[in-house]
């Protein structure tokens, strides 16, 4: 730790108290310089934050010395001369450690800078495909909103609402992170897709490693440690019930909707649904059946042949209005 470190109200004070002692050390008698060189000692002893802090104020005292070297070797001090002379270098070690402090602040802040912010948003029916300036390749579905901005050391995805297939470029220093108000993921470089929904969140790799974060709601924040890694063909889904078991999925239908596809396996009905309107001029409607679940694989650009087919597959009915509002009722 050097003289940076210690803009801290705690961590300045521990600073302080050390160039105390080293002062009493350099300019009282030599009965008071040598209780001081005890108490420093001691003091040191007691907690490795007041070790850290001493070594610095020696650092920042010895920093000093310098200046004060061509009046030592002139002539004698009065001890009143040295008295002032060593408030004079406990001043400048602070003020040293004042400058390093805020001089670090602002490199830290100029870091912390966004390099560019970037947001993407597709409306009902469309469909966009774009090209980070990092060299990643997002395609988003209809109804999607997110915001990229792009740091020095990470690159960052505020996912609001849709679904987004990721192909990141990989990039180990600064990795790639997507947020939803349910998790957090974070990868270096893999194809994968987030689908984030006011009910639920879900996670699914094409290849490469994901790291999966559930959001801490009481405390608003993410744990250390990832609650799940996930792998090639592998997903999972965050929602009120919380993380669901990893769960094997078909790599290849990963971003199914690229290629005009909508893939469902042991789908819930009202997600099938919600899905469906995302591609659709007059949303469908459902009533009842919500816990009923589809499997099928369904063209996008047909979505009569999948109501024909609907009720063949499970114990539902659609009914059609005069002004072609589509409603699946349970039988």
């Amino acid at each position: 730790m050097n003289l940076a470190d210690f803009h801290e109200p705690a961590a300045r004070k521990r600073l302080e108290h050390a160039l105390l002692l080293l002062a009493r050390q350099h300019g009282g008698s030599a009965e008071s310089s040598a209780r001081a060189k005890e108490a420093l000692a001691i003091w040191r002893t007691k907690d490795p934050l007041n070790e850290t802090a001493a070594l610095a104020a020696t650092q920042g005292w010895r920093a000093t010395q310098a200046s004060d070297l061509r009046s030592d070797m002139q002539m004698p001090l009065s001890q009143q001369a040295r008295h002032q002379r060593t408030r004079r270098r406990v001043l400048s070690v602070l003020g040293l450690a004042a400058v390093v402090a805020t001089t670090a602040c602002v490199t830290r802040w100029h870091w912390q800078q966004p390099l560019q912010t970037i947001a993407l948003n597709t409306g009902v029916g469309e469909m966009v495909s774009h090209n980070l300036p990092d060299g990643t390749h997002v395609d988003l579905t209809p109804n999607t909103h997110m915001e990229v901005v792009l740091y020095r050391d990470r690159r960052e995805v505020q996912l609001t609402q849709g679904a987004i297939r990721f192909d990141v470029a990989r990039d180990e220093k600064r990795p790639f992170i997507v947020t939803s108000s349910w998790g957090r993921v974070r990868v270096l470089g893999t194809v994968f897709t987030v689908d984030a929904r006011k009910e639920r969140m879900k996670v699914a790799v094409a290849h490469g490693r994901v790291a999966v974060w559930m959001r801490d709601d009481e405390h608003d924040r993410f744990a250390e440690k990832p609650d799940v890694v996930l792998q090639d063909g592998q997903g999972v889904r965050v929602d009120a019930d919380g993380l669901s078991r990893t769960r094997e999925v078909d790599a290849s239908n990963i971003g199914a909707w690229r290629d005009g596809w909508l893939v469902f396996d042991r789908t819930p009905l009202k997600e099938v649904v919600m899905r469906w309107n995302d591609y659709l001029a007059k949303p469908m409607q459902l009533e009842g059946g919500e816990g009923l679940l589809l499997t099928g694989s369904f063209r996008v650009r047909d979505p009569d042949t999948f109501v024909e087919a609907l009720p063949r597959s499970l114990p539902v009915k659609v009914l059609r209005s005069v002004q072609g509002q589509v409603t699946i009722v349970q039988r």
